[in-house]
Order: structure tokens, then sequence, then C-alpha cells
């Protein structure tokens, strides 16, 4: 017969060993302590753990039972526990499927429709619909289903493909090459997203101390003292180097062709020290718009300070992403930087003129603190003045604008 003080035991016990026991391992061990207990064994076990004598009963058989080779290392017999909801509710599965079918995006009278699909949401959907689910439920047949929580991926752009796409391309890689073939400099020139300076967070993770993530802002709002980032990129696409101006007040066409006179002054003249022409390659909207009457008045200023006739080659509507700098640059740039802190305009200029590539890329980056209005208006008779020649080949992408002056 079992006494208190046995009771007791078995309870301590089985307090410091339940949170690592099992369905499995909790119903044999209580079983062989009600077998070692003897006569009122089960009794007692049962009334120090809380457990079922018909749980422990189960136990001792088991222990007596030798197990099938079936049977090592499972917790139940085949078939045992509860059913899946799935099995006991066929339904469930094509009516989870319903709600959150992106082609489809449901029934048009779910109350869902416009609502964020959370899965307590999808869950209590489900239940209206008369089946019994819990939203960890859903998240776990989501999950069987291959669904899991993804964001927005950028692919589509917001015009429709132009009809002279593909020869707009073809124009500018027969206009590369034979530049490249002349040992004249090509470029591909583009503005960076746009960065905040402080402490705020940034996209990606780097490798610190195990629990000592750096410490960021909550909230990403603009420190007015310290401002923003607005990186213009010159990328040399035969030496696979490149130059970026990093400007603290406003990406206009000015800043843009001030940072390509940047690049020419401080790499590209002594890269190509016998240069007449350059080429520019860059996106059709931006501070380097096609139509901007105000980069082409910057860009025949640049060509008569530097003496260089300078072609430009637009991307046609729709290929950003093509542009070479993004692929090529920008890319490995972000990627030097992910998960740091932009704290300053010294830290942006330091972290891009590090980054470095396998194949070689060399990037060359400084501050420009000048001042770039907006909303510059430019007359119809400075543009009259432009030495402009548009190629015979959609000449309001495609133009040459050559020097008025010697180069001085």
């Amino acid at each position: 017969m079992y006494s208190e003080a046995a009771v007791t035991s078995v309870r301590a016990k089985f307090e410091m060993l339940r949170d690592v026991f099992d369905e499995r391992t909790r119903r044999l061990w209580a079983a062989a302590e009600a077998t070692a207990l003897g006569r009122g064994g089960l009794k007692a076990v049962a009334e120090a753990t809380g457990l079922a004598r018909s749980t422990i009963y189960l136990g001792q058989r088991e222990l007596r039972k030798p197990r099938s080779d079936e049977m090592r290392g499972r917790i139940r017999r085949p078939g045992g526990g509860r059913k899946q909801l799935t099995e006991t509710d066929p339904s469930l599965g094509a009516a989870l499927n319903a709600l959150v079918e992106p082609a489809t995006r449901g029934d048009p009278m779910s109350p869902l429709r416009w609502t964020c699909k959370s899965t307590r949401k999808l869950a209590a959907e489900l239940r209206a619909q008369g089946h019994a689910v819990s939203h960890t439920t859903v998240a776990e047949l989501l999950a069987s289903m291959g669904y899991s929580l993804q964001a927005t991926q950028k692919t589509k752009e917001a015009r429709s493909k132009h009809g002279d796409r593909n020869a707009q391309f073809e124009h500018i890689n027969a206009q590369v090459k034979a530049f490249q073939k002349a040992g004249q400099p090509v470029v591909s020139v583009d503005t960076k997203k746009k960065e905040l300076i402080g402490d705020f967070t940034n996209k990606g993770r780097e490798y610190q101390p195990k629990g000592m993530p750096e410490q960021v802002r909550v909230h990403d709002f603009i420190d007015k003292d310290l401002g923003k980032a607005i990186p213009y990129g010159v990328y040399d696409v035969s030496g696979n180097c490149g130059w970026v101006s990093v400007g603290v007040d406003h990406d206009t066409a000015a800043f843009a062709v001030e940072s390509i006179r940047r690049w020419w002054s401080s790499m590209g003249r002594f890269a190509y020290p016998h240069a007449s022409r350059l080429l520019i390659t860059a996106d059709g909207g931006g501070s380097n718009a096609s139509r901007s009457r105000l980069w082409k008045m910057e860009l025949q200023s640049l060509a008569n300070r530097v003496g260089l006739a300078i072609s430009v080659c637009h991307l046609p509507p729709g290929t950003s992403k093509w542009n070479k700098i993004e692929h090529r640059m920008f890319s490995h740039i972000t990627q030097n930087w992910r998960g740091r802190p932009l704290v300053s305009h010294e830290a942006v200029v330091n972290l891009i003129a590090n980054t470095t590539t396998a194949t070689g890329l060399r990037i060359r980056a400084k501050l420009d603190r000048g001042s770039y209005p907006l909303d510059i208006e430019v007359p119809e008779a400075a543009m009259k003045g432009l030495r402009i020649k548009r190629h015979a080949f959609h000449g309001d992408w495609n133009y040459t604008i050559r020097p008025n002056t010697p180069s001085g």
C-alpha cells in the first residue's frame, strides 16, 4: 500500500521531468513508477501526476509487451491521435484556398475581399462558413499548401511595351560598339535611390556579436539636420569603373551633368586622353530625361567646357532596370552597405568608394554640397542656341551635342 511520502516523492520527480516528457515517455515513466510502488501504485501515481489511471494502465501494458520494429520511435500506435482537420473536414482546404488564391482573389462577396488576409481573419471567415478551425491551424494549412508570407516584387513597368523598344536597343548596341572600337568612352548614368541620413534601418543583415544588433530608430522620418543623400552614378562600361557624386540638395539635370563633369575631370580624361567624343546611355526620365530642356542645355555647357561631342542614347520607356549601371554598379553598392545605418554623408561616400567586386570594379565617390534649385525654366531662345543634331532613328531618344567653342 502506498504512503503519502511515496506520493510526494513521485510528485517531486514528475515536476522536475514534466517539461522534457513527450506523450509516450510521460506515459511509460508513470507506468514504471506505479509498477515499482507495487499494490496501490497506480492510484498513487495518478494522484501525484494528475494523469488518468487509464493512461498509466496503458503504459504498463506497453512495458509488458515487446515493441515491434514498426513501433520503435513512435509516440502513438499507427493511426492513433486526433485526425487531421482536412480528413474530418474534406472541404476545408478548398475553402481556404479560395480565400487566398492570388489569381481569382477569392469569392467577390467575401468580407476578406478588400482586407489584409491575416491567419486570424482567415480563420474567422472559415468559421463563419462552418469550418471549426483556429488561426494556428490556418497557418499550418497554408504552409502545407505551399503558401508563404511574401512582399510585392517590382517587375512591372507603368508603361506598356513601346513598339520600337527592340529597335532602340539595337541602335544603342551599335552605337556602343562603334564608340568602343574607336577607343572613345561610353558611360551609363542614373540616380540611385535617395537615402535618409541618420541611424535609420537599412535592409539586409550583417554579422554582429551575438545578441548585439545595431540599434536604429523605430520610425523613418527625415532628420532635418542630417538630410538625405542623392547618389548619382557614372559607370564606365569599357573600364568597369565608376564615379558617384553624393548630392545633398535636389536631383536635377544640373546635378546630373555636374556629376558627369566630375567623372570626366577625375577619371575619364585620364582613362581616355585622346577622346574626342563621349557616349552616354541613360533612362528616359528623371534628372536625365529625354524631354528635359535643362538636361540638354547643361550638356551643351559641358561639351563646351571639355571639348567633347556628347552623344546620348536614352533607354526606351519601361526598361529602366536594363540600364547597365543598375546591375553592374548600383547593385554592388547596395550589397556593400546592407544592414548598416547610413549615419552621415561621409559614411555613404566611404561605403560607396570601398565597394569592389571579384571582376575588378572600382568606384570613386565624393560629396557634392552644391545647391541645385528646382523648376528652372529654359526659354526657347536658349534651346535655339544648342548645337544639337538628332539621329535619323528616334531623334527624341538619340542625339549628339557638339561644342560651340573650342575646349579651353
